[in-house]
Parts: C-alpha cells; structure tokens; sequence
C-alpha cells in the first residue's frame, strides 16, 4: 500500500466520515480537491452517536451551501450485541487516560477499522468501475495516531490493502489518498481554518463564532487538546 503525499489523484474520492475533527476537515480537502466526493460514516452500536449527527449536520451544511457531497450512514448496529468493547452500548465505561496508556486498549473496537475499509473499498471500486474513471480513498492518518490500536499500523493498513486487491478485479483503478501523513492535529486544525475560507463556510478567525466548526464538528477530547473553550 503506497501512501503519497503528492500523486496524481483521480477525479472522485471516498471519504470515511466519522465526524471528528480529522474526518471532517478531510471531508472539506476532498470537496477543494475532487469533482465528485461520496462520505460514509458507520454506526456500529457506538456510544457517541453525537459523532454521527455532527456528520450528518456538516453534510447538510455543505449540501446547502452548494458542496455537494453523497452521503450514507451505513448501519451495521445489529453487531452491537456481539462486539466486545467499551466503546459500544452494554459495553464498560470507556477508561480514563491518555491514549498511549493500556486501559486504553478497552477501547479497541474488534477489526473495527477492517469492516470499515473493506465497505470504503467496495464503494470506491463501484465508483471508479461505473465511471471508469480512478477512484481514490482519502485516510485522514496522521504522525499522531496511536499504535495502541493494531488497526491504526502501517503494517495492517498494508495487509489490507494486499487483500482487496488479490479479491478484486480492477482494484488498481483504487489509490490512497493521505494528505495529513506527516502533520498532526494541529497541522488539520490549521488547514481546517483555511479549508473554510477556500470553501466560503463560517470560521471566524478568533473562534467566537465558529459553530459549523468547532461546535459540531470537535469532540470535547479534541477542544481539551488544542486548548479551544
């Protein structure tokens, strides 16, 4: 799996949408970059559902203001019963720490990011066999991800990738697009601010009234992080 900086992109991209801070401005990038963005955000039975309606709310908010984007939540909450994970409903409490600590190892999700790829590659590889046109994925990963999540390595986001393309046919019209690989969250906060400039979406510069940004779209832990009140 080549993870590039700089390639040349295709002319539609598949976002993962979780409604996080990283998704979301991944989602604003795609729309300035792309002439077609499809988003997929999965309810898996998770506990925050906050994230899903703050992806529906950014969806919206673009749709209306004239950025189009596809979007899908695809449920697959019938798993809930069945995962073990204080992420999910019926689940323990989610520990309190730091992410590199190992109580944070309750909060990994069973082959959670797997599922996920594995749909975002069947749709990626739908939209570039009916186009026939390239298609990219767009990974919000970056130098911050925490290798406390075995899904969040380079070596199983390797693996997979060598799986979809030996059980595809016309897999390498599917690349990868990473343009976060080398920042940090702080580097997404950033290019967030002028994403919303670029796109004509409200961000005021001092934060007082950035609510299509910092109100819906980050989570408390993300506010905490960057120092936003």
């Amino acid at each position: 799996m080549q993870l590039e900086l700089d390639f040349n992109k295709g002319k539609h991209v598949v976002v993962s949408l979780s409604g996080g801070m990283d998704s979301s401005t991944l989602l604003l990038k795609a729309l300035n970059e792309y002439e077609t963005v499809t988003a997929l955000s999965f309810d898996y039975g998770q506990k925050h559902k906050v994230e899903l309606q703050r992806a529906q709310s950014l969806v919206d908010y673009l749709n209306e203001n004239g950025h189009k984007v596809t979007y899908k939540q695809i449920q697959l909450n019938g798993l809930v019963d069945l995962l073990d994970s204080a992420l999910v409903e019926g689940g323990d409490e989610v520990p309190e720490g730091h992410y590199a600590e190992d109580n944070m190892k309750a909060t990994v999700v069973p082959n959670r990011n797997k599922i996920f790829a594995s749909i975002t590659q069947a749709v990626a590889l739908s939209v570039a066999n009916k186009t026939e046109e390239n298609t990219d994925i767009a990974l919000g990963i970056h130098a911050g991800d925490h290798s406390v999540y075995p899904d969040c390595r380079q070596e199983f986001r390797d693996a997979d990738d060598a799986a979809f393309r030996l059980g595809n046919w016309e897999a390498e019209r599917v690349n990868y697009w990473t343009p976060y690989l080398l920042g940090d969250k702080f580097t997404i906060l950033q290019d967030g601010e002028i994403l919303c400039k670029e796109l004509g979406i409200d961000f005021d510069e001092d934060y007082e009234t950035a609510r299509i940004y910092v109100e819906q779209i980050l989570s408390e832990y993300e506010k905490e992080q960057l120092n936003i009140k």
